[in-house]
């Protein structure tokens, strides 16, 4: 199973932030720096604005959620690291990145500046690493280790609660394990933010796709009502579901379109929108739903 603390770029919150030394400051700073930005607190224990500076420094650190980590080293334990860097005052903090120093500031700082800095520091390293880990979990879910996955996307929101791509991939991956209750619960609890994003909308799509599939009739049964009688439509729209049901969604489609080309104007136009709540719960660029709609539009505009 992929996990986030595999990286330090995705580590849970609890590592985001570590007391080092000289024998670690390698490993702690200039090779994680490599993965993702790390700001160096040297302070000391009898400093004063030290004692302001890096509470407030570790709280802008853990709101970040993972884009940045913090490193603490005490100068009056470390005094060989403090002499090679320069630090000739303290509080001094440095921002590395890629092995290299490429920010800093000396003093305390108000809680403003504070962000501010945390945030330009935060935007070298990109989103952190959860492109990857997003895409992993994808991967998990499409070769069917939907808990891994589920797992994966949930560590993923931890880390950055307003993600849409990994909330609705949790949807999905609870859809994946027969959870459908728990899926309806977080679909409408999405994050105002990101409630109307197109990965929550493709997963509420698959939700209502899931629900029609579970009251769908015997396949082999809607199969023969329909070629018994071709304009038998809730017959052929109930084949649809039942094909749904049984992940052939191509077919489905192929069902939904020659119905509205029998009657578009069917149960209010049913066909068309049951064919659009599909084409919203696959990926854009499906080719199923690229041929879908290429003939859809082709019989609208007929």
């Amino acid at each position: 199973m992929f996990s986030l603390g595999e990286k330090p770029a995705s580590a849970p919150k609890s590592g985001l932030i570590k007391d080092s030394t000289e024998a670690t400051f390698m490993a702690d700073v200039i090779e994680a720096s490599r993965e993702v930005p790390v700001i160096v607190d040297f302070w000391a224990p009898w400093c004063g604005p030290c004692k302001t500076l890096g509470p407030a420094l570790e709280a802008a650190v853990t709101a970040a959620g993972g884009k940045v980590r913090m490193v603490k080293i005490n100068v009056d334990e470390n005094q060989m690291i403090a002499g090679q860097l320069r630090i000739q005052s303290i509080p001094t903090v440095y921002a590395f990145w890629q092995g290299q120093p490429v920010d800093g500031f000396q003093g305390a700082l108000p809680g403003s500046e504070i962000k501010k800095f945390i945030d330009r520091v935060s935007a070298l390293g990109g989103d952190g690493g959860l492109a990857e880990a997003i895409e992993a979990a994808e991967q998990m879910l499409a070769e069917g280790a939907a808990v891994d996955a589920a797992e994966t996307f949930a560590a993923i929101l931890e880390e950055e609660a307003e993600n849409a791509a990994a909330y609705g991939g949790l949807i999905r991956a609870h859809l994946a394990l027969g959870n459908l209750d728990q899926a309806e619960l977080f679909a409408a609890n999405a994050p105002k933010a990101i409630a109307t994003a197109k990965e929550i909308e493709a997963a509420r799509a698959q939700i209502e796709l899931a629900k029609q599939a579970a009251k769908a009739g015997p396949e082999e049964d809607l199969r023969r009502a329909v070629e018994a009688d071709p304009n038998q439509h809730q017959a052929r729209f109930d084949y649809a579901a039942a094909l749904l049901a049984a992940g052939k969604t191509e077919e489905a489609v192929d069902q939904l379109l020659e119905l509205f080309r029998r009657d578009r104007e069917w149960n209010d136009g049913a066909a068309r929108t049951q064919l659009f709540t599909i084409f919203e719960a696959l990926p854009a660029k499906d080719p199923i739903v690229l041929k879908g709609r290429r003939k859809l539009s082709s019989m609208i505009f007929a």
